[in-house]
């Protein structure tokens, strides 16, 4: 069997069954007294842990039992005493009159202290934030036998059970950190009775300077603050990222102006000398005839040249460097159905833009519009552009809808859906679309205005203006004197 303890018993040379099914055994380490309900727990599962009681020379044996191997050193007698032999002398017990301590002994913390010293106990005790251990002393009274007085301990809320520590009467903690503790000891007698109230001791160890709330605070505020600056400075990094994208396609544009004009245009020119060539010998049939060819021919030119170009180069909102009206000229172009009523608004105070993002912002715009005009059948239609801490262009009609997958997909072979959202990844913005056969399209996109709108930087003068100036203000003052 396994005792309570979770230990084994030793060698036994004797075993008595009383008449009430209890057991007594003379171990080698003194007389066993096993109750008869253990026995019946222990019959109903093999797993019970038993509770016993030991008799040994605290209570009067006289030596240490004697293990015979040969005989059995335990034997019932008829008057009812159990008869034990011992190393030293025959002992006895009478098992209807045992005597039973049934006063829970007092339990008392007598002091505590670190490593620095201990403390009063008559005053709240309050250990410093360099505390690295503790040590508690504590104690119960029992006057009839002291030594068997067993302990339990807990430290709240560093504990989350009770530490069996028997006879122990002092309790270590170390690396404790800071808060309010409250510990707890209780107590039981030789006969196993129980101080549940036992004793209680609070005391507290202050934190350190970086353990202490404000600290905490800061270092949320700090992280807080550095996050933002994170956050400003990635903005600023898209932005010039996007900036740079933006000024090399303006580049790229204004390279193929130049184009433009130094092949297309100048073979126009040609193209009219030729004519005015011609038209000066208009009775000379054969030199008119060449002159026509020629422009033909110049002409031709022109062509390949100009589309060369052209179809690079669409129209762009540059041309009057304004938004609104760009897209107002959209509702008005005259291909609005009859049945359809257009609402154009603008919100806010227009804000300067990078000309490459006003042009694909008009161009998304435009082809929202375009198809609400072509394929919404609505009465209604509603454009407003906001300027706003991010710039906001809603296009929302009224009319039958689109199919889920034509608003996922797009149409086969149409890119028009497409190149509205890959237009607006390009120039870091959200595009949205909800329709329904009830309410219609709406088509949305956001633009963070930290990324699109352009700052004003103020004009910085030149190190020699600053230093003229600066001379100028000393011979001022010396002219005062």
């Amino acid at each position: 069997m396994t005792v309570a303890a979770g230990e084994q018993f030793g060698a036994i040379s004797g075993i008595i069954e009383t008449v009430d099914h209890g057991l007594w055994l003379n171990e080698m380490r003194g007389i066993v007294q096993i109750p008869p309900e253990e026995i019946r727990r222990l019959t109903a599962d093999p797993n019970h842990r038993v509770e016993y009681r030991r008799f040994d020379y605290l209570d009067g044996l006289p030596g240490a039992p004697q293990m015979s191997f040969t005989n059995s050193a335990a034997v019932e007698a008829s008057d009812g005493r159990l008869w034990f032999a011992t190393d030293n002398q025959l002992a006895w017990i009478d098992p209807g009159h045992i005597v039973r301590n049934e006063m829970p002994p007092p339990v008392s913390v007598l002091s505590i202290g670190n490593e620095r010293g201990r403390h009063p106990m008559s005053s709240a005790v309050n250990f410093s934030a360099d505390t690295r251990s503790v040590e508690i002393d504590y104690t119960a009274l029992s006057l009839s036998m002291p030594e068997r007085v067993e302990f339990r301990y807990k430290l709240e809320p560093a504990d989350k059970d009770w530490q069996d520590v028997g006879t122990r009467r002092q309790a270590f903690y170390t690396n404790l950190g800071p808060g309010r503790y409250k510990f707890r000891v209780i107590a039981c007698n030789n006969d196993g009775v129980w101080n549940e109230t036992g004793a209680t001791l609070d005391f507290s160890v202050s934190p350190a300077w970086f353990q202490t709330a404000w600290f905490r605070i800061l270092c949320l505020i700090a992280g807080v603050l550095l996050a933002l600056v994170i956050y400003r400075l990635r903005v600023r990094q898209l932005a010039r990222a996007i900036n740079a994208s933006f000024d090399e396609r303006l580049a790229e544009r204004t390279r193929m102006a130049r184009d433009l004009h130094d092949t297309f245009l100048q073979t126009i020119q040609g193209s009219k000398l030729v004519a005015d060539d011609a038209l000066d010998e208009q009775s000379d049939p054969i030199r008119m005839r060449r002159a026509i060819e020629r422009l033909s021919e110049w002409l031709g030119q022109a062509t390949r040249e100009g589309r060369a170009v052209l179809n690079s180069l669409r129209t762009s909102t540059t041309e009057t460097n304004d938004l609104a009206q760009a897209l107002q000229r959209a509702t008005e172009n005259g291909t609005v159905p009859h049945s359809m009523a257009v609402h154009f608004t603008v919100n806010g105070d227009p804000k300067g833009m990078h000309p490459i993002v006003r042009d694909e912002i008009y161009r998304i715009g435009y082809e929202a519009i375009r198809n609400a005009f072509v394929h919404s059948s609505a009465s209604q239609l509603e454009v407003a552009l906001t300027y706003g801490q991010d710039l906001v262009l809603r296009v929302v009609d009224n009319g039958v809808g689109m199919d889920s997958l034509v608003a996922e997909r797009g149409r086969d072979g149409h890119f028009g859906l497409q190149g509205m959202r890959e237009r607006a990844v390009r120039i870091g913005g959200k595009l949205t679309l909800a329709t329904s056969s009830a309410s219609g399209t709406a088509i949305e996109i956001v633009l963070p205005g930290g990324i699109i709108y352009q700052k004003t930087r103020p004009v910085r003068r030149s190190l020699r203006a600053r230093m003229r100036d600066f001379v100028r203000r000393i011979k001022q003052g010396s002219n005062l004197d």
